[in-house]
């Protein structure tokens, strides 16, 4: 009986290795698109209405790969917003997941990637996108559908100080 369950043992950890393995390789396949957003960047945030600057203040943000790549950590600073965010990639689900937190409280939402950019739903009229610029800059921005239009509603821009 003892040897029965041993084996038993021993298939059940072969199969969960089989099924693991696969699934964290696709896991880092999936973070590892996110790469042109790792860097130490410095630059701008500015707030728009109807293409017109309301505010723009200086803004630092740094953003690293976090346990063994399975995360990307961002971390926002300005003199308006303090933001520290964690994006991973779920295979379950075959989704990316924004999660920020600010002083305020935090949330959960959806990402996705398109070509060399980060594109994370806020909801159906209110969107997040993160692109690389260039060989050392890197830009966010916000965007509201009015009138079945997306309409930019705030912009970082950054250049890599590394």
């Amino acid at each position: 009986m003892r040897k029965i369950l041993v084996q038993c043992f021993a298939a059940l950890a072969f199969l969960f290795f089989q099924i693991a393995i696969p699934a964290q390789t696709i896991q880092k396949d999936k973070m590892s698109a996110l790469s042109f957003m790792v860097g130490e960047w410095v630059g701008t945030s500015t707030t728009l209405s109807s293409d017109t600057v309301v505010n723009s203040i200086p803004a630092f943000e740094e953003i690293k790969y976090d346990l063994n790549k399975s995360i990307l950590v961002i971390q926002l600073n300005s003199a308006n917003l303090k933001l520290h965010t964690i994006i991973h990639y779920s295979v379950k689900d075959s989704t990316y997941y924004y999660y920020a937190f600010s002083e305020k409280g935090g949330g959960r939402l959806p990402g996705k990637v398109q070509g060399q950019k980060f594109i994370v739903q806020a909801g159906p009229d209110r969107r997040y996108i993160f692109e690389k610029l260039g060989e050392n800059g890197f830009r966010e921005y916000g965007e509201k559908k009015i009138n079945g239009e997306w309409v930019k509603y705030f912009e970082d821009r950054f250049i890599d100080t590394q």
